[in-house]
């Protein structure tokens, strides 16, 4: 599934984000951006050792990385140059905080993203695994804040891709996607 915002391509589809050819991935990481489970723990090791370094640096300079936030590594052996490592929230049945922390992190990566003139980015569905962010919760937030940063500042951005791993989250995403188009944003 695919749509155009401005000039800028935003498609859904069902895969593995290790595989994407996008100038980066997004890393939906924990805190520490020591590797892990679920989507962080298969870039780390498809990307190999230098992203872990690069992350121990990252660590050592500035801390742990806030819930919401972003920084850019490269992207190691993988077909994308860069990852950007963002942490979403965990679910804590959504009362304390976690839409406008999970909107955060998505927008931290797009402006991520526009800062370093990079044209084309895959997101995974960020907090939906160990995290616990119902899917169709996240879906919405996710989408709602690429549709409005598209259409506000896609800057060097034109090709923006939900790479879901099963197909229930893919089918969640693809009916999110179409509720919101057909209602104003």
């Amino acid at each position: 599934m695919e749509l155009f915002i401005n000039t800028a391509k935003l498609s859904i589809q069902q895969g593995d984000i290790t595989n994407q050819n996008t100038d980066a991935i997004v890393n939906a990481a924990n805190s520490g951006l020591m590797g892990g489970g679920g989507v962080d723990g298969a870039i780390h090791r498809a990307g190999g050792s230098s992203i872990i370094e690069e992350c121990k640096t990252i660590i050592h300079n500035q801390g742990r990385l806030p819930t919401g936030k972003a920084v850019i590594t490269t992207a190691g052996k993988l077909k994308a140059r860069y990852i950007i490592h963002t942490v979403g929230p965990v679910w804590h049945g959504g009362h304390t905080g976690e839409a406008a922390l999970l909107s955060s992190a998505y927008r931290e990566c797009l402006v991520t993203a526009t800062s370093r003139n990079i044209s084309s980015i895959s997101f995974p569905s960020i907090s939906t695994g160990a995290y616990g962010y119902p899917v169709k919760k996240a879906a919405h937030v996710a989408l709602k804040t690429i549709i409005i940063f598209l259409k506000e500042k896609a800057g060097s951005l034109n090709e923006i891709v939900l790479v879901l791993f099963n197909s229930s989250t893919y089918i969640i995403y693809c009916k999110e996607l179409q509720q919101l188009t057909a209602a104003p944003t």
